[in-house]
């Protein structure tokens, strides 16, 4: 076919340049320049292999501009435009009713470095528009098998996808979308159209925080083949190194502890550490008793507080404060005793007239020497740097040091939130370490998926580590787990923008419509997504009295694609399936719970025992309707008991072929 062959010659110059570009990185690093820039630079290189130019424009003019992954150029030319610059943005949004200089849109299909296939479409204003661009591309995605790795969209992205991605203003964005509309893929495609236009991320770094280890491993690899793999991706209990969560709070405890207010309460616990008696305390220094007062004592915790600093280091203010008084008590004892060069009192000192072995000792650690040539008229004792010499030995003396610790201790946040812990303690340890002082890893940009699971405490830790508040929010309130999650955006940081995800590609008509009326029935507030295609495979239910053994049956007649069982518990059903527990996405078969499917997709999916799941959660319902619209093709439940109610409409399979 002639158009192939054409492109066939384009792409080859382009895999030529390609590879000149690796080849030049990969001697760089061998010599050593800026090696982690370079080993950057090779990583980004080879993650655009595949699929490395995929589209192309014709213009107006007779002007055409090949799409693709990066940009390349040979000296002036462009080669291939990189698919976030603005050149390359009508691939994305023109359509037959506003089609601007775009004459034709060309998707280009390749197999490794080979051309396979051209699709064009021709732009005519008097064309009809149903709002989609490269259907047949379009449903050839979202219907392919799944691989247990999330594929970008980049060839594929929707004009209200696009819009989302490409909103360049400051501040908090959140993206409200149901199953299926592309938020996450959204989400991922702006950090790397972000790390294009804003050159700063690059060194501020982005921050990508995912609802489970299972999620971030299946988002892995989408960053890396859209040309960026400098993104940290974390979850919650990452952001906190070195808790080991050891106890399951109850739904109510994870809510009280998800609240707010739980941070004035830590705030008040770290106050109530600093302690002021309201009698003297003694200080003993080179065995001289020294006395604070409770007034001095209180007008140090004041001075130390008015400087806003955590309670750290504001206790090194109070120790200064402290010792500041301890100091000038002792200068003055010391200022009373003026003496001749054989040390004769004038005008006070010991019974003989002579300074006293614990004056001697407290002069010495001051660092002031008595000699045979001091002057023997009075005369002030301590100078300055006298005076600082007795205040550093102060603060170094253990026995001062145990005192002022006793009224002003450190703090370490285990110390703060005491163990053992649970995952609602996390952000809470978090919380003491801000109040102690302990400093965190700040980020330029900050990506939230799931955001509807976050507590309020969580959304603090967030905000700790952007405080530029540059964050990309997704989400979608019907699939809430947690019972410290959130039913709406009023948590979200604020002031933020939401725009909204109506399309549905993933998740096929029939489906969706089951879904829908679950949905209906515990969300009259919120609207499904429309979808675009069917399946014409209605979903089924089952009822069963061996669950594991009728699973067990669906397993070995499954054909096509990736299975995934989604059941409110694991443990056993692993056992009897021979599955592994956290389950390996790269797997034929899956089995997971409702929480980790979370933003994940598969062929097929069977929930087993809906009534459980329902149960399960402090948000069953909403599980229930995360299970439901994973699937791409093909949806059944397997019930042990009666089918619950939300699903009794379902097409009934008495046996299974």
């Amino acid at each position: 076919m002639p158009e192939i062959a054409a492109e066939q010659d384009h792409v080859n110059v382009l895999y030529a340049r390609l590879d000149a570009l690796r080849e030049e990185a990969a001697a760089a690093l061998a010599r050593g320049h800026a090696s982690d820039v370079w080993r950057a630079e090779v990583a980004r290189l080879a993650a655009v292999e595949d699929g490395l130019c995929f589209g192309r424009l014709d213009l107006t003019g007779g002007r055409r501009v090949h799409i693709g992954r990066i940009g390349l150029f040979e000296k002036d030319k462009a080669l291939l435009v990189d698919w976030r610059a603005p050149a390359a943005r009508p691939f994305y949004t023109a359509t037959a009713a506003e089609p601007g200089e775009v004459l034709r849109r060309r998707r280009i299909t390749t197999r490794g470095r080979t051309v396979v296939a051209v699709d064009d479409e021709l732009l005519d204003p008097a064309g009809p528009s149903d709002g989609l661009v490269g259907d047949a591309a379009l449903l050839a995605a979202v219907t392919a098998e799944r691989t247990g790795r999330m594929r970008d969209i980049v060839t594929t992205l929707q004009a209200e996808q696009d819009r989302i991605i490409r909103d360049g203003a400051r501040g908090v964005l959140v993206v409200q979308g149901g199953p299926g509309t592309g938020k996450t893929a959204v989400a991922l495609h702006r950090v790397a159209y972000l790390l294009y236009t804003h050159e700063h991320l690059r060194t501020r770094g982005v921050l990508v925080l995912g609802p489970s280890r299972v999620f971030l491993d299946y988002i892995g690899q989408v960053l890396p083949g859209l040309g960026e793999n400098r993104v940290v991706t974390a979850t919650v209990p990452d952001l906190v190194p070195g808790v080991v969560v050891t106890r399951v709070d109850s739904a109510a405890e994870a809510a009280r502890k998800g609240r707010a207010d739980m941070a004035a309460r830590l705030a008040g616990a770290v106050r109530a550490t600093v302690r002021v008696p309201e009698e003297p305390v003694d200080v003993e220094f080179e065995q001289q008793a020294l006395r604070l007062d409770p007034a001095t004592l209180r007008r140090a915790v004041r001075k130390a507080r008015e400087t806003g600093l955590p309670h750290n280091q504001a206790r090194h203010v109070f120790h200064r404060e402290v010792v500041a008084t301890l100091t000038g008590e002792l200068a003055a004892r010391m200022e009373a005793v003026v003496f001749t060069e054989t040390g004769e009192a004038l005008d006070g000192g010991s019974a003989d007239g002579r300074l006293g072995e614990a004056e001697l000792r407290a002069l010495a650690a001051a660092g002031f020497v008595l000699g045979p040539d001091d002057d023997d008229s009075p005369r002030t004792l301590l100078d300055e740097v006298d005076r600082e010499a007795l205040r550093t030995a102060l603060l170094a003396d253990t026995g001062v040091r145990d005192v002022l610790d006793g009224l002003w201790p450190p703090l370490t946040p285990a110390e703060v939130v005491e163990g053992p812990w649970s995952a609602a303690d996390i952000p809470l340890l978090d919380e003491a370490a801000a109040l102690v002082g302990e400093s965190v890893p700040v980020f330029g940009h900050v990506v939230v998926d799931e955001a509807q699971e976050l507590s309020e405490m969580d959304w603090r830790m967030l905000l700790r580590r952007c405080p530029s508040r540059s964050m990309t929010v997704v989400g979608d309130p019907a699939q809430t787990g947690s019972a410290a999650g959130a039913t709406s955006w009023e948590r979200a940081p604020r002031p933020h923008r939401l725009a909204e995800l109506t399309v549905g590609y993933r998740t096929p008509r029939e489906i969706m419509e089951a879904a829908a009326k679950l949905l209906a029935a515990h969300h009259p507030a919120l609207r499904a997504p429309t979808s675009v295609r069917a399946s014409g495979e209605p979903p089924w239910r089952r009822a069963a009295d061996d669950l594991p053994g009728v699973l067990a049956e669906l397993v070995d007649e499954h054909t096509g694609g990736q299975l995934a069982i989604i059941a409110a518990a694991t443990r056993e059903l692993a056992a009897a399936l021979s599955l592994p527990v956290p389950p390996d996405l790269a797997g034929e078969v899956v089995l997971l719970t409702p929480a980790d499917a979370k933003g994940l997709e598969f062929d097929s999916v069977v929930i087993a025992d809906p009534a459980a799941v329902l149960a399960a959660g402090p948000r069953g319902p909403n599980d229930l309707y995360v299970a439901m619209t994973r699937a791409t093709q093909r949806l059944g439940v397997v019930h042990p008991g009666p089918v619950p109610r939300e699903l009794r409409s379902l097409t009934e399979r008495r046996s299974s072929g």
